[in-house]
């Protein structure tokens, strides 16, 4: 999967850039540059070569027009929608080849994992609707 996007010019650099953008949502320049522990003018470049590629745009701050925020472009968030339906198609896939005793067996694993995540950050229970182990099946 990841070969095809690098095929097409985006370098792991930019993949990290969509991924902080995704998690965290748009970044001023500074804020982008010490979260991938980089310069300014470093961050400044990568953005620039992500500009020319239409993956991410340029904007100032609507509060302080001083701050310009680096904002992911449509094109660039499609990158995650790609890779969320390439793991969908690949995990149906798999899950296929699965009997239906085996995905009662992984469903149980899959609820064990969670309660044990949920008991390791004191998550609340019940989780994600359409989590892993609901579309299992």
């Amino acid at each position: 999967m990841f070969k095809n996007w690098l095929k097409g010019s985006l370098s792991l650099i930019h993949l990290h850039v969509l991924t902080v953008l995704e998690m965290g949502g748009p970044l001023p320049m500074s804020k982008l540059a010490d979260t991938l522990d980089v310069s300014v003018a470093s961050a400044t470049g990568i953005v620039s070569r992500m500009e020319e590629r239409n993956l991410v745009e340029r904007q100032h701050d609507d509060e302080d027009r001083r701050v310009v925020l680096v904002v992911p472009t449509e094109t660039g968030l499609a990158v995650f929608r790609d890779m969320m339906e390439q793991r969908r198609e690949h995990l149906a896939e798999l899950l296929g080849h699965l009997s239906d005793d085996e995905l009662d067996a992984f469903l149980v694993g899959m609820r064990a994992v969670r309660a044990a995540r949920q008991a390791m950050h004191g998550d609340a229970p019940g989780g994600a609707p359409g989590g892993a182990a609901e579309t299992a099946r």
